[in-house]
């Protein structure tokens, strides 16, 4: 349970984390406003909360790994969102990414 419950803290983290950045793009580089700069820096701020909830005690490793989470829910998100269609480079980026968060966070250690 451990492990499952360490993926959904990532996924949510990484949903808090991207969608917060893209409503500060969307405020800044769109012109949407300061409400939509506002979210973004409350989601962004949920992030680094989300993070913390993590069974692992070490800051680095959470955030080593959450960086390969980052990675490909980013491409997922700008698939979904702004409609990017990634090559098959991106594709293999992401799962190398993913197989390191896998490493990183799930290796067994003594």
């Amino acid at each position: 349970m451990t492990v499952a419950r360490s993926l959904l803290l990532f996924a949510i983290a990484a949903l808090a984390e991207i969608g917060g950045a893209w409503l500060v793009w969307q405020g800044v580089r769109e012109q949407r406003g300061l409400l939509w700069i506002g979210t973004g820096f409350v989601a962004l701020g949920l992030y680094g909360l989300v993070a913390t909830f993590q069974p692992d005690a070490n800051f680095g490793r959470i955030l080593a790994a959450y960086g390969g989470v980052f990675v490909a829910g980013s491409l997922i998100w700008g698939m979904v969102v702004d409609r990017f269609q990634p090559d098959r480079w991106d594709i293999i980026g992401a799962a190398v990414c993913l197989l390191g968060v896998l490493v990183i966070m799930y290796a067994p250690r003594r």
